[in-house]
């Protein structure tokens, strides 16, 4: 099994997140990549340009005889939707974090009308980056090239989505609708918001048994 998890928006692979599910799976003896979703120029981010990334990750961790699972994070997880839509062939099973689903719609409403004009005429707005723990430069072509994608990607393969019952940014009634309407999918809700972390070792178990990892205290 191999394992290529996707960071979420303005995040990267040193997160808390995905340095945690790095050591767990370490320690399970299960391969484990976290690439660099923008690149290292945050500014020109889209969802066309990650979606590279994630193909040169997942043909990089493609071996013969091995599963490949596709674990993402808030956007990460809406990317990891996306691209096992499109190759259900390729990625075997899927583990999404509070995935963002429909996040296009949200993002326009966190804006006024004249606030995405001036972005567009700009060229630029700044936006906080958990990585650098900065304001940065965030094209406006970020918009432009997400509206190219479908709201709620539609995959059939296997999935674990975990979410938490008092997420203000990704309502978890969006990942509980998606896994009303799909039977391969199954939701665990926790009592935690959008991050996650305070219930790191739940998320954690229900992963390992999801994937059938013997480890200490979970039943696979």
């Amino acid at each position: 099994m191999r394992v290529v998890y996707l960071h979420g928006f303005a995040s990267s692979p040193q997160s808390t997140k995905a340095q945690f599910f790095a050591r767990k799976f370490a320690g399970a003896g299960v391969a484990f990549e976290a690439p660099a979703l923008d690149q290292g120029n945050f500014e020109k981010l889209t969802i066309t340009g990650q979606m590279q990334v994630v193909e040169k990750a997942v043909s990089r961790a493609e071996q013969p005889g091995e599963t490949l699972v596709l674990m993402g994070s808030s956007l990460g997880g809406y990317l990891a939707a996306l691209y096992a839509e499109h190759n259900p062939q390729r990625a075997a099973r899927l583990i999404l974090i509070a995935p963002a689903f429909q996040f296009l719609d949200r993002w326009k409403t966190r804006f006024s009308a004249p606030e995405l004009a001036q972005w567009k005429q700009k060229g630029w707005a700044p936006v906080y980056h958990y990585g650098s723990k900065a304001d940065e430069r965030l094209g406006y072509q970020f918009l432009e090239d997400a509206s190219k994608y479908p709201s709620i990607p539609d995959f059939h393969q296997r999935a674990l989505i975990l979410h938490g019952t008092e997420d203000p940014v990704v309502p978890y009634q969006v990942s509980y609708d998606f896994a009303l309407a799909h039977a391969h999918t199954r939701l665990t809700l926790f009592k935690s918001g959008h991050e996650l972390t305070d219930v790191l070792e739940d998320l954690w178990r229900e992963t390992a048994s999801f994937l059938e990892i013997a480890t200490p205290g979970v039943v696979s």
